[in-house]
């Protein structure tokens, strides 16, 4: 039995060329691609309806706070003038909101 298709395949995975492929990867892209969308989709419907509060709220705090730095860096922030900017102020608030909503779901709230 001949095994160099399943080799060459495997090849493919080697820590090197992947590590390449993640360094290369622009995670704009990667949050707005339609798999990325369905996947996590996927998973914060699956911990709803099991039940598993814990990895609902982890996917729902870390999309979070990946959407708001990705909010917060396009519209750009910068502490110059003394005065912080409005996506300044967005990411402190947004990210305190976060906080409190996953501390409220995991210990305060009970089903």
């Amino acid at each position: 039995m001949d095994f160099s298709p399943i080799i060459e395949f495997l090849q493919k995975f080697e820590t090197k060329k992947v590590m390449t492929y993640i360094q290369a990867m622009d995670m704009k892209t990667v949050m707005e691609h339609p798999y990325f969308l369905t996947g996590v989709g996927f998973t914060a419907v699956i911990a709803y309806f099991m039940r598993w509060r814990l990895l609902l709220v982890a996917v729902m705090a870390i999309t979070g706070f990946i959407y708001l730095l990705g909010y917060t860096l396009s519209k750009g922030t910068s502490l110059d003038g003394g005065m912080p900017t409005d996506s300044l102020v967005v990411l402190v608030g947004g990210g305190s909101f976060i906080v409190f909503l996953a501390i409220y779901l995991l210990f305060i709230r009970n089903d």
